[in-house]
């Protein structure tokens, strides 16, 4: 059956067609063509070949298919392969970011173990190697990949295994940076632009989960810019929000760390966590690449990413996992309209020079509302700059003062908790391994 139902597209003649043909064939008498006909076929001629050469290029364009043309067929050649393998790029961008990816096994030496000098236990996390220079090779991963390590290695893809140091590393964005020999490492990690990400573009997701070194798994963006909350000392309060990229590519313990990758073969993302409960699939975060990197400069500048310091250990005035009790609330001699703030618990350097003391509840940082330890924390690290000054606002003995405080950079031998707290005002991710 033809698609059309006419003669007009019909590949049949007509018996009253081919006789008139076999009576014209007869009479026919053989005399010079006018010149408006020759006019006519020329013309005739030339719109035929001008219009398949436009439908040629009008379907290459719309399918994206090489042109017969050899200029059209170079454009288009680079990106298509004669195989027609539709997920192509997925296998290039694969084989172009696999050698940068490693396995970290962080050494720890558990208590009991120490004792009976019996071994260690190991982590097991991801890495990307971002740079190369001076026979050094630098590897980026998750801040808790490395936590608590004894001694760190870097096993390649080929099995080589190197042991690692750390360059730096910063708990608020949960990125580390380690340093290993060059030897052995010959590819380093393209980096691409986590702001171009666009909502269900295809990515691939390369790392070490549950030891299985070398998994590829892919997805797709779900969402460019999440931005979720974390509890940076693990403790169940939520003390900083982190912009993430979430993806439904597969990401397990052990896949932290390593390289969420664009099918150019491109890192994007930095894989950190995943949600993980009953009924919940699909749902993993990455860090973007940008934000990975403006860290990263700072960790191979300094070591350490500087943030303003105010030096309070705190908790939250309305703590769900340690709630105020009404008793406590009437030693704080808090009026009945203040609901939230943050409790200090310990003032030290710039809140100790300032007078800040034990229980002075925290509502206000340059007349500006505080409800809780996020939201001095994001303050502090969003507005202001190491060597600023702050007013505090605060409840004492149920009068607001206030006081001036100048903000430092954190000293190096300050222990983490003190600006945490159970929700205080600096600290570190909330992460799988």
């Amino acid at each position: 059956m033809g698609l059309f139902d006419d003669d007009f597209y019909s590949t049949k003649v007509s018996r009253r067609a081919v006789k008139a043909q076999e009576t014209d064939h007869k009479w026919r008498s053989p005399r010079r063509s006018r010149p408006r006909n020759s006019s006519t076929v020329k013309i005739a001629v030339i719109c035929s070949i001008l219009s398949s050469v436009v439908a040629v290029l009008l379907f290459s364009f719309v399918t994206g298919l090489p042109s017969t043309t050899q200029e059209a067929g170079a454009r288009s050649g680079s990106g298509i392969h004669s195989s027609g393998d539709p997920y192509e790029r997925l296998i290039q961008a694969a084989a172009k970011v696999r050698p940068a990816v490693v396995s970290i096994v962080n050494h720890q030496a558990s208590a009991e173990e120490a004792e009976n000098a019996k071994g260690d236990a190991a982590a097991l996390g991801s890495g990307v190697v971002i740079k190369k220079e001076k026979g050094k090779a630098y590897v980026v991963t998750n801040n808790h990949v490395i936590a608590d390590a004894d001694n760190l290695e870097v096993v390649t893809v080929s099995g080589s295994s190197i042991k690692a140091k750390v360059v730096g590393k910063d708990p608020v964005s949960d990125i580390a940076l380690l340093e290993i020999e060059d030897k052995g490492i010959d590819t380093v990690a393209e980096i691409g632009d986590s702001k171009k990400l666009r909502w269900g573009e295809t990515v691939i997701a390369v790392g070490n989960p549950l030891g299985l070194s070398d998994t590829l798994t892919s997805g797709i963006i779900s969402y460019t810019n999440r931005i979720i909350p974390v509890s940076i000392n693990q403790d169940g309060v939520y003390d900083w929000e982190q912009e993430v990229i979430q993806t439904d590519a597969a990401i397990n313990e052990g896949n932290s760390g390593g390289a969420l990758v664009d099918l150019d073969g491109q890192v994007i993302g930095i894989n950190t966590m995943k949600i993980s409960d009953m009924g919940v699939e699909g749902i993993g975060f990455a860090i973007p690449v940008n934000e990975v990197m403006k860290t990263v400069d700072d960790l191979m500048l300094d070591g350490k990413v500087s943030r303003p310091y105010l030096g309070v250990y705190s908790l939250d005035l309305d703590n769900p996992y340690s709630p105020v009790t009404d008793e406590q609330r009437k030693e704080l001699k808090l009026p009945d309209s203040v609901k939230k703030g943050v409790v200090v618990l310990e003032a030290h350097g710039p809140a100790a020079k300032a007078a800040l003391e034990l229980n002075d509840v925290i509502t206000e940082l340059d007349k500006n509302p505080i409800e809780s330890t996020l939201d001095l924390r994001k303050y502090l690290y969003e507005d202001k700059k190491i060597g600023e000054d702050m007013e505090v606002g605060f409840y004492r003995d149920g009068k607001l003062q206030h006081v001036t405080v100048t903000l430092t950079d954190k000293p190096a031998d300050a222990d983490i908790d003190e600006d945490q707290g159970t929700g205080a005002d600096e600290g570190d991710t909330d992460s799988n391994k």
